[in-house]
């Protein structure tokens, strides 16, 4: 089991994975790190990541980017309008008012929604995860921006369930940035000091985000997060129009009027930009074959580029002082900036991280990677499948949040979070009613950047008065959950209800008698009979008076909440995911069917380029046969070009079998021939070691002395059955040509060399018996005494009993 953590951006994505060996974020099926947020469809191809980007400017109207900002939105909305205009391919609204993206797919035209499109792309990543780590991923982490309200943070919710993704958490891109840098720092303050003040600058390709966190050992709580919609395609966009107006005064082209022109100005913009901020000398642009087969040429510095752009500048500015002002720091308050995202690199925002903070900007962390990396570690936290140690966040709600109802005393409103209240949090809010109310609940008027800034509404039902007709209590639990996002979880009414019970019995006799302690009704003890008293008898009951209290009683009833909020229904992310399936097990066949159209496609080039005068085959084939095969290899080249493009897979299995069943004499021949020589050399070899064995035996060689004659005799004539054959066989092969079947098989060849070497082998390599073993008082027949040495009969003690092989006896 596996858990990722992926950074979801509008230009590119990244994927990193918790391992033993730490966090590591990993390559796509291109070696890079990065997959760009792009979708195309071609045909009967859906293409995700690196090759739809490739296609962007070729197959412009069917290549989906920039889809981030259009999630959990409608169409109506003004900021919308506003990317809409900037995007190639068409947008229109569903019939919810939603949007819908126009392409065509499988040769028909399909839309679909924001959500689709990412769930597309997640699909994407979750195969590169698979093929990276050879595992099944279920488990991840998805990083969104601060600014991200409750509708765009369900839509990605949704995205991510119409895939089949299960997410434990949407971590906000500040806070991921914030763990990555805090969870491998070793000398944060302890609890009780005073913490660590860090501002994190994230300025991505399409917005701004700057935050402020607090650090203690083993935890962080950010304070503040600030955004604005400027990013570096933002300053592409000012560098394209700048461009723009030159080649209309300078060559009489106006690239705003093709959408295909403006994106390869757009793209060359973007290369000079990040090129920029590392020379701050004059940098060409060229492009060739720009419009109308023009080429067109142009140059400009960092310094003009930063007047071109003073406006966004200032709004970058705008945004960073603002944080100060929400997080209530002061510059000396602040131990350091880091900065993250790949716009930060340009040296303007540098200097006025500089001049605001007075601090330089720290590049400690991966400026593209950081964010993956902390949503992969908290997902290793989350997730039960990987030990790691506790780290804890305390992110912020970004939002103030109000609630709104209405009663018999007319409408009311209250705010139940204010800006930067930490989260995950839950609040009870009690009101009293006697019938079901309706709860509305929205962001603050004003404090969120888009047209509608409605949460959703919820309608409590079961509420219902008390026996006396009087309103009750109701608890309403308002939750802000580990995603981010705002709901009602749950509702309760407590029903009031009194009743009497008995408080102290007392007996009516001839003197007073307490029964109890006077807690609750108990039974009463008559008094003993004393003699001559007639004024009862034992046994007959007696008048009790009892006092009654009132007892309340509360019970708790969970009440029906339904809500009517952003997000799809069961139902739609149902048919959605089936729809997301069936698309996979589409792209599956069609690269099936790809695959072996590029088989039979190779298949042509590799036969043609074998059977040609320097070829491997052309020794092999006849040169009809040739002949005949060329002129069928081009005609399937053809065909393939032609009405065999969109075939089926079958279609080219079936053609490629054919193809190779022609070329299998030939390519049979090729083996038996170029083989032969060797095999033929190893049978040989193969004979002479047995005669050179046998002739090592007639001349007494030591290491064959214990085989018998018998055994030779039969190793001889193996040897000489074989050299009969490998004569027989090599008399055969003269004057047969290389164009028809070899009479002599390779298989036999290497039957005879097996058969031989294993005959041999079983004699020769059979061991030598070993001595017999002396009787047991022969080996402890010595004395113990001395011996003469070898060096001139010296004597020396002897330590213990020494074997012999035999005895010495003096003999008279």
């Amino acid at each position: 089991m596996s858990v990722i953590g992926i950074d979801f951006g509008n230009e590119s994505c990244y994927v990193a994975v918790a391992k033993a060996g730490g966090i590591e974020t990993i390559a796509n099926d291109y070696s890079l790190r990065a997959t760009p947020s792009f979708v195309a469809f071609a045909g009967r191809n859906r293409v995700l990541g690196v090759a739809a980007k490739n296609q962007q400017v070729t197959n412009m109207n069917n290549t989906i980017g920039g889809f981030k900002r259009l999630l959990g939105r409608k169409f109506g909305d003004p900021d919308v309008q506003e990317e809409v205009r900037s995007l190639p391919y068409q947008v229109e609204a569903t019939a919810n008012g939603g949007i819908g993206i126009r392409v065509n797919y499988l040769d028909e035209e399909h839309v679909f929604t924001p959500e689709q499109i990412t769930a597309m792309l997640f699909t994407k990543l979750k195969e590169d995860a698979f093929k990276e780590l050879k595992t099944q991923i279920n488990d991840c982490v998805i990083t969104v921006p601060s600014y991200f309200t409750n509708a765009e943070r369900q839509a990605l919710l949704d995205a991510a369930n119409i895939c089949g993704l299960n997410v434990l958490r949407l971590v906000n891109e500040t806070t991921a940035t914030a763990l990555s840098y805090g969870f491998y720092k070793q000398d944060l303050p302890a609890p009780e000091e005073k913490p660590r003040n860090v501002v994190f600058v994230d300025c991505g390709h399409a917005s701004l985000q700057v935050s402020a966190c607090s650090f203690h050992k083993g935890a962080l709580k950010m304070l503040a997060s600030c955004s604005d919609s400027v990013g570096g395609r933002d300053f592409d966009l000012m560098l394209a129009m700048h461009f723009n107006k030159e080649f209309l005064t300078k060559y009489k082209i106006d690239a705003s009027s093709k959408k295909r022109a403006f994106l390869r100005l757009m793209a060359e913009a973007e290369k000079l930009k990040k090129n920029m901020s590392a020379n701050s000398t004059k940098l060409p642009l060229n492009i060739e074959c720009f419009m109308n087969e023009i080429d067109v040429h142009s140059s400009l510095q960092r310094s003009d580029m930063e007047e071109l752009c003073g406006h966004l500048f200032q709004r970058i500015e705008k945004t960073m002082r603002k944080l100060l002002v929400d997080s209530k720091l002061a510059p000396e308050d602040i131990h350091s900036v880091e900065i993250v995202g790949g716009s930060s690199r340009i040296p303007a925002i540098k200097h006025l991280i500089e001049q605001i903070f007075g601090k330089q900007a720290s590049t400690t962390l991966n400026q593209d990677e950081a964010v993956s990396r902390g949503a992969a570690l908290q997902c290793a936290i989350l997730s039960p499948a990987v030990r790691v140690r506790e780290f804890s966040c305390t992110d912020v709600q970004a939002y103030p949040v109000m609630i709104s109802w209405t009663d018999a005393e007319g409408p009311h409103e209250m705010k139940v979070f204010e800006q930067y209240h930490s989260a995950p949090f839950c609040r009870l809010l009690t009101v009293h009613r006697k019938d079901p109310m309706t709860i509305n609940m929205h962001y603050e008027a004003d404090s969120v950047p888009y047209l509608d800034p409605s949460i959703g509404s919820y309608h409590v039902k079961g509420i219902k008065p008390d026996a006396a007709g009087e309103s009750q209590e109701v608890k309403v639990k308002v939750r802000i959950n580990s995603n981010g996002i705002i709901l009602i979880s749950s509702a309760t009414m407590y029903e009031r209800k009194e009743s009497e019970e008995p408080v102290s019995p007392t007996p009516a006799t001839n003197g007073e008698q307490k029964a109890g302690d006077g807690s609750g009704p108990q039974a009463a003890t008559p008094p003993s009979p004393q003699p001559g008293d007639d004024t009862g008898k034992v046994g007959e009951p007696m008048d009790i008076q009892e006092d009654k209290k009132k007892k309340v009683t509360t019970k708790q009833v969970e009440l029906t909440v339904e809500s009517q909020t952003h997000g799809y229904g069961t139902s739609e992310l149902h048919k959605y995911f089936e729809e997301e399936m069936k698309m996979i097990a589409n792209d599956r066949q069609e690269k099936e069917r790809i695959d072996a159209r590029n088989a039979l496609e190779e298949a042509v080039y590799e036969v043609r380029e074998k059977i040609q005068e320097e070829g491997l085959l052309h020794a092999y084939i006849e040169p009809k046969d040739a002949s005949d095969i060329c002129r069928e290899l081009e005609e399937t080249e053809n065909w393939l070009y032609e009405e065999g493009e969109s075939c089926e897979k079958a279609v080219y299995k079936e053609r490629l079998e054919k193809l190779r069943a022609k070329m299998e004499p030939m390519r049979v021949r090729y083996e038996e021939y170029s083989g032969q020589e060797q095999a033929f050399s190893e049978l040989g070899h193969s004979i002479q070691q047995t005669l050179k064995a046998v002739e090592l035996y007639r001349a007494k060689e030591p290491k064959y002395d214990h085989l018998t004659e018998t055994e030779m005799i039969n190793i001889t004539e193996a040897a000489q059955k074989a050299q009969k054959w490998y004569d027989e066989a090599r008399s055969k092969l003269v004057g047969v040509r290389k164009t028809q079947d070899t009479p002599v098989k390779l298989a036999d060849i290497r039957h005879e060399t097996q058969t031989l070497t294993a005959c041999t082998n079983s004699v020769l390599n059979r061991p030598k018996p070993k001595p017999p073993t002396p009787p047991a008082d022969q080996q402890n027949g010595g004395n113990g005494g001395s011996e003469p040495t070898a060096a001139g009969g010296e004597q020396h003690e002897s330590h213990g009993p020494k074997q012999t092989t035999e005895d010495s006896m003096d003999v008279e």
